[in-house]
């Protein structure tokens, strides 16, 4: 079958040996077919086959697939049957035309560059769902179902046994990862609609945001992913006290065990504040207007500080301020707080009109000009 072969030319599965009394895990190379049970092929062939799992995902998926196998046959029909669904969705998406390629269509001709143009000029407030490539959003699609099926994979096997926590955990990330990809579309289209930006900036992010379509596998976001990940996961341990709010001493002990640029990001950015009340909001799970309001109830009360659980009581309304480490929890705070600033830019109130991720992104994307620019300065 067409998903048989797909994956037979990427994806050698592994099986595992386990022997009695002994819980060492011993992987031997084996067919896909094996697993994949065989349909007919469809008529039509793609020209340029979509990848449904990035390498590492599939080196995943040749671990624990023969586990599940051995383990627990119901369960091992159905990730089956979902990795046949999901690859049938890439062939799908195969058909329609490389957003990278030049193509002759009903409208015109259709290149790179013309895309990228078409981007930069069309930025409405408004919904710009009919402004995207079908392909965008199919493969949008795509990658929420495989994002799901990640995470229930690594819920799975965390039940499976102490031994497989690292592959539970290497599924977790893969996930979160998958996440990136979908939050990262919003932030380029959000970049590339910034007036305020230089032309070469937009333009280079609106060809991030055309390889991500295609791809679903972003350079970028892969590279800032772990970081927003670490301060995400900080935020919770830190427990901070509402009403100092962000003191320095939280950001500190954030920022300590991160790497060159976010740190650079804290010190030459922070002092704005835009960008300081991004970053209250992301750690903090309360829009700017709640924490200003905050802020003066508890002054006017005379209480220094309150925990997160006390949050609602005192704003008299329900905020969910404790959010987990749940990649939904992730996207979905994300996006009110992106609505937040898209909101407040339109009507020109104040406070923060991007969010932290537009900001440290935008501030990547600086960082590596310069250093583009160094580099060719210094070869000249």
């Amino acid at each position: 079958m067409e998903n048989s072969e797909d994956m037979e030319n990427t994806l050698s599965t592994a099986s595992v040996e386990q022997t009695a009394g002994n819980s060492d895990l011993q992987f031997e190379n084996v067919d896909i077919n094996s697993f994949l049970e065989t349909q007919e092929k469809s008529e039509y062939t793609p020209s340029e086959k979509v990848e449904t799992f990035t390498k590492k995902q599939l080196d995943l998926l040749n671990q624990v697939l023969p586990v599940i196998a051995r383990t627990d046959k119901e369960h091992y029909e159905i990730y089956i049957n979902r990795i046949a669904d999901l690859e049938s969705m890439a062939a799908s998406i195969a058909r329609f035309p490389s957003l990278l390629e030049r193509q002759e269509l009903a409208g015109g001709t259709r290149t790179r560059a013309t895309l990228i143009e078409s981007m930069i000029k069309h930025h409405d407030d408004g919904d710009r769902i009919l402004r995207l490539p079908s392909k965008a959003v199919l493969g949008k699609s795509l990658l929420v179902a495989k994002t799901h099926t990640l995470s229930d994979l690594a819920k799975f096997t965390k039940h499976l046994g102490s031994e497989f926590d690292s592959l539970s955990k290497a599924f977790d990330t893969e996930t979160n990862l998958s996440m990136f990809s979908l939050l990262a579309e919003d932030v380029y289209l959000n970049l590339i609609s910034d007036s305020t930006q230089p032309i070469e900036f937009r333009r280079e992010w609106a060809l991030s945001l055309l390889l991500l379509w295609e791809h679903w596998n972003d350079q970028t976001s892969e590279n800032v992913a772990p970081v927003l990940q670490s301060v995400w996961t900080a935020r919770r341990r830190l427990a901070p006290a509402f009403g100092t709010m962000m003191g320095t001493s939280e950001l500190l002990l954030i920022s300590m065990q991160m790497d060159d640029q976010w740190i650079s990001f804290i010190k030459q950015r922070m002092g704005d504040d835009g960008v300081s009340q991004a970053m209250e909001e992301f750690l903090f799970g309360i829009s700017t207007e709640q924490i200003q309001n905050l802020r003066t109830i508890l002054k006017t009360q005379g209480i220094p500080a309150i925990g997160r659980d006390e949050v609602s009581k005192f704003l008299g309304e329900h905020v969910k301020a404790d959010a987990g480490l749940d990649y939904r929890d992730f996207y979905s705070m994300y996006t009110v707080r992106r609505d937040n600033a898209r909101a407040r830019a339109r009507m020109k109130l104040e406070g923060p009109h991007k969010t932290l991720e537009d900001y440290f992104i935008q501030f990547v994307t600086a960082l590596n000009k310069e250093k583009q620019n160094n580099d060719t300065f210094a070869k000249s």
